[in-house]
């Protein structure tokens, strides 16, 4: 979760703190940031503000997608979310996503939701759509496990991203379809899909999408919130492909992934499943055994554990 203009750590530590405190004032009425939490599947002690408030990070509510050649403000390493759904490829320049984690889309007349947290990599497409009613979502300016907390607005639900379920309100337990979606560069997505669709940076918004608001983050051993697990096992922003399948969780490392060849098949949760490496941008995919994708997400190592403790783990030796 990204803080307008930049902020630096100290300061996003200061913004969390006073906002903790007047959270703790109407902690009696299990509200926090507005959103009723009475219902909470998680520990309301484990949801934090992560400094701007409600909508303070302001998703994006009319995209708007310009041609691979216009995209000049892209150069080939810069990293990007890539969807195809129904037929449509459009790639989300992470350089945006930095500033408002949630695209609201619509591709076919379907609602989609693009969302990033920038705290934990972790960009996960989900249809944006529960029984028969199409949701929109905003930043609600919390966080657990480190992790984007989103919430809808037609109900007020607050759902986690890497988790993929409603944790609080009228929809608590509900999940959402997460898709296929591709965490790499520019250049690769742009190679494999010249048609491509990209988000303008004509977002309604003034932000300055040529800076990251988060320098050295990503490198970086250290959190700037609290979660509920860790592990020692990998630097704590190595990224890893992360697959679930009916309810079993396995970590593909890319520093696992950098010693085969590009192509791994592997037998998890009693399905056959080819995982797919580019040396080069670097960025992994998941497969199914008919070669269809699966909705896999990259993240960092710390924020799939921080989920998924009990995950097994691939070793290329």
């Amino acid at each position: 979760m990204t803080r307008p203009l930049g902020a630096t750590l100290t300061g996003i530590l200061v913004a969390s703190l006073s906002v903790g405190l007047m959270l703790a004032a109407g902690a009696s009425a299990q509200q926090l940031n507005g959103f009723a939490v009475d219902n909470s599947l998680i520990p309301v002690a484990e949801i934090h503000p992560g400094g701007p408030g409600r909508d303070g990070i302001p998703a994006i509510d009319q995209p708007r997608f310009i041609k691979a050649d216009d995209a000049d403000f892209l150069d080939r390493e810069d990293q990007v979310l890539g969807l195809v759904y129904q037929g449509e490829a459009r790639a989300y320049p992470i350089t945006i996503l930095n500033w408002h984690e949630i695209v609201n889309d619509r591709i076919d007349d379907e609602p989609v939701a693009i969302t990033y947290c920038p705290l934990c990599g972790s960009g996960i497409a989900f249809s944006a759509e529960h029984a028969g009613r199409d949701l929109d979502f905003g930043v609600s300016g919390l966080l657990y496990n480190s992790d984007l907390l989103l919430y809808d607005r037609q109900t007020e639900s607050l759902w986690s991203q890497i988790a993929k379920q409603a944790i609080a309100g009228p929809l608590a337990g509900t999940e959402l379809t997460a898709l296929p979606l591709t965490h790499t560069t520019w250049g690769a997505w742009r190679r494999a899909h010249p048609q491509t669709q990209v988000l303008s940076t004509e977002t309604g918004y003034r932000r300055n999408y040529g800076r990251a608001p988060y320098g050295g983050y990503a490198n970086e051993r250290g959190l700037y919130f609290p979660v509920s697990a860790r592990s020692k096992r990998y630097h704590p922003k190595e990224r890893v492909l992360g697959v679930e399948i009916d309810g079993h969780f396995k970590a593909y490392p890319f520093s696992e992934l950098s010693q085969t060849d590009g192509r791994l098949s592997d037998q998890f949760g009693g399905e056959s499943i080819e995982v797919r490496f580019d040396w080069a941008q670097p960025s992994a995919s998941a497969f199914d055994a008919e070669g269809n994708p699966l909705p896999a997400t990259t993240l960092f190592w710390f924020a799939w554990y921080a989920f998924h403790p009990e995950t097994e783990v691939y070793q290329a030796n």
